[in-house]
């Protein structure tokens, strides 16, 4: 029986790399040749701007998911080429870290099916950074081994110590492999073996003994 799984922390690059930033140019004709909008296909008379490598009536640049014009010079553009404001990028394509609840522009460590920034990915007991090492998932908080094993672990019902791996369920209790072991011959109890209980001293002892 395990006591839990030792997980790795998994770290990548966020956000994802189908947005892409870019910028918009604000201009006015500086001749008589007529540009169509992107957006309405008909002719601009006044000022226009340029983006995506075509041209658009102020108004109607507008992000796709909340439809409302994009005034600032830089915008992102999402998988299916459209626009998207970098608020609602943001929000809608940018992840969140689970700790601070901001957006992480960065290094993204994913773990205990969340996000997080790589410096608030704590050991929740001594507080050390859990980047590049194993941890245990603790009822929805990660420790480190040393936190796990002398705060957190089962014990031992042979010798008492923390059990970092595997355990043999026996007796009521948790025990190391090697721990369980026959009261008579001392040989290891294997968790598929048979055994028996003395009937004085209520000891398991191997079949054979």
């Amino acid at each position: 029986m395990f006591p839990g799984r030792w997980i790795i922390p998994n770290v990548r690059k966020c956000p994802d790399l189908k947005i892409k930033e870019k910028e918009k140019n604000d201009s006015t004709p500086a001749s008589n040749e007529p540009k169509t909008c992107a957006q309405c296909k008909e002719t601009i008379s006044g000022n226009f701007l340029t983006a995506m490598d075509q041209h658009w009536h102020p108004d109607h640049f507008t992000c796709a998911v909340c439809e409302q014009p994009i005034t600032t010079k830089k915008f992102h553009v999402n998988d299916e080429d459209k626009p998207v404001c970098s608020e609602c990028h943001i929000k809608v394509y940018v992840k969140t870290c689970f700790s601070c609840d901001k957006p992480i522009f960065d290094k993204c460590v994913q773990a205990m099916g969340a996000n997080w920034h790589e410096d608030h990915f704590l050991c929740g007991g001594c507080k050390a950074k859990l980047i590049g090492t194993q941890f245990m998932d603790v009822n929805g908080a990660p420790f480190c081994q040393k936190c796990y094993l002398s705060k957190h672990a089962d014990r031992c019902k042979g010798c008492s110590k923390p059990i970092a791996d595997k355990a043999v369920v026996a007796l009521d209790a948790k025990w190391h492999q090697m721990c369980f072991r026959c009261s008579k011959c001392e040989k290891p109890i294997m968790k598929d073996q048979s055994y028996k209980l003395d009937a004085k001293t209520g000891k398991p002892h191997c079949v054979k003994c």
